[in-house]
């Protein structure tokens, strides 16, 4: 496998992130590395982690909080800068199966013995309660008579798939350098749809479906601002919903798009006729955004010099 580099990104979260860090140490098969990106936690996260003991262990503390999309950005290329062939990526909430990361590179192994290329490898994601969460978005590639052809590699225990997120995603070195990091200035929510759609425009990722993760915190479902009761989170929809018509714009058809706006459009009337005047303005601003939005992508050897992620942000504490 070459050298295998596990990342978490935390933020605020010291609890959940000791348990994720308990559960990579106690895979069965070791990470040569753990890297936490500590997105500027004020709730003693840093404390927490000078007493840890854990071996081969890095911690990147980001000068101010650079949202979801930045933080990952800088874990991808710290990673990669630490000489990774293979980057473990996820959340703090994230807590795998002692055999999760074994799964994924097993999986791995028997792809590239079976001549198959793959963008990346994935876990099965559930919630506490055994719910799947976290759903992969299933390839829709044809083969030569017009059929979609995922189903041939379910002799392999794997499923190819197209759009996902970062919750115990396995990347390789190779993606990183032919696509780059995801992009920083999607801020929160759609960078790891954005990344996984662009890393699999020629080849499938998969999803391993011996690999098995539990992502705490996941039972209200998917994001709905209309039910979002949050006033911290209510603020992060507008980036959702650019994001996602940014998102839509460049890997969609156009009657995708359509249906976006359409839907977009139909939330703002409900919620202005539920006298719910923020949401909509919300809603109307993000609409708007999503078609001025046109961030530039990050490559490997590109400077630091998104807004969200400048030079100097990374002050290093390392336990070797």
């Amino acid at each position: 496998m070459g050298k295998v580099i596990a990342v978490v990104l935390t933020y605020n979260r010291q609890d959940l992130l000791q348990q994720c860090l308990d559960a990579i140490y106690s895979q069965t098969y070791s990470c040569d590395q753990v890297v936490v990106i500590d997105n500027a936690s004020d709730d003693g996260t840093q404390k927490m982690l000078s007493g840890l003991n854990y071996p081969n262990l890095k911690v990147y503390l980001l000068s101010y909080n650079v949202g979801a999309a930045g933080g990952f950005n800088a874990g991808f290329r710290i990673a990669y800068q630490e000489g990774a062939d293979y980057v473990w990526m996820m959340d703090d909430d994230v807590i795998p199966e002692p055999c999760a990361l074994q799964r994924l590179t097993e999986a791995d192994s028997t792809l590239d013995k079976n001549g198959i290329d793959r963008a990346y490898l994935i876990s099965t994601a559930f919630t506490e309660n055994g719910y799947v969460t976290n759903s992969p978005s299933i390839n829709e590639t044809k083969n030569h008579i017009g059929y979609k052809d995922w189903p041939k590699f379910v002799q392999y225990g794997v499923v190819a798939v197209g759009r996902a997120t970062f919750v115990s995603i396995l990347i390789p070195r190779g993606t990183l350098e032919k696509y780059g990091l995801p992009i920083s200035d999607m801020f929160i929510w759609g960078e790891d749809t954005e990344y996984t759609l662009r890393i699999t425009k020629d080849v499938p990722g998969f999803v391993v479906g011996a690999s098995r993760v539990m992502h705490l915190r996941q039972e209200k479902g998917v994001l709905n601002i209309a039910s979002e009761s949050s006033e911290a989170r209510l603020k992060y929809y507008r980036y959702l919903i650019r994001n996602r018509i940014f998102v839509t714009r460049k890997y969609r058809p156009i009657r995708m798009l359509l249906m976006i706006m359409y839907l977009d459009l139909y939330m703002i009337l409900k919620l202005l006729r539920k006298g719910r005047l923020k949401k909509a303005s919300i809603v109307t601003i993000g609409l708007v955004e999503g078609f001025l939005f046109s961030p530039a992508v990050e490559y490997m050897d590109s400077p630091v010099e998104s807004q969200y992620v400048p030079l100097g942000i990374y002050k290093c504490v390392a336990r070797e």
